[in-house]
């Protein structure tokens, strides 16, 4: 998704705790991981532009990441079915000389889904690596999703528009 707004990047991989304290919610969640993965990498050089992320579905006051595995999936969508929760994503965007933290939020409205078409979803799609358990862009999100009220791609993991016009601004 980044090459859409950043044609030529490379992608580094940082060792990051990425629990959280316990009395946040929401935005402040993925904030406090989206800046922990930030703090993590030490090796940004003057010319360098350094982005991290998280994502998040947040629903009746809970985090649904990624689910540990199918039955935890199924649990995940079998909760969200026929209802409306919330994706929020945090970037960090840092140069030697700058720093920026930003969050979106995104409402996600998803029709009731049957236990069967989640066994079909799991089996043919495995989301296993999707916060809450599912893709936007794929199967679920074209038959299940009612509407979405904010970004697409911040319910994909990557609130691009947002990040597009930090990019463009004068720091960078």
């Amino acid at each position: 998704m980044l090459k859409v707004i950043i044609p030529e990047f490379s992608v580094v991989e940082v060792e990051c705790d990425e629990n959280y304290p316990p009395e946040l919610r929401g935005s402040a969640i993925t904030d406090f991981i989206a800046q922990s993965k930030s703090a993590a990498y030490h090796k940004l050089k003057p010319n360098e532009i350094l982005i991290t992320a998280d994502t998040i579905v947040w629903f009746q006051d809970n985090l649904y990441g990624k689910p540990k595995n199918k039955e935890d999936a199924f649990r995940i969508l079998t909760d969200l079915s026929g209802q409306m929760h919330e994706v929020f994503s945090s970037m960090v965007i840092k140069s030697v000389n700058y720093n920026v933290r930003f969050s979106e939020r995104t409402e996600v409205y998803f029709d009731e889904i049957l236990p069967e078409e989640i066994n079909f979803y799991l089996d043919q799609f495995q989301p296993f690596d999707k916060a809450g358990s599912y893709g936007i862009q794929d199967w679920l999100g074209c038959a299940k999703i009612s509407g979405i009220k904010g970004d697409f791609y911040n319910v994909m993991g990557l609130p691009l528009r947002k990040l597009y016009r930090v990019l463009s601004s004068e720091e960078f």
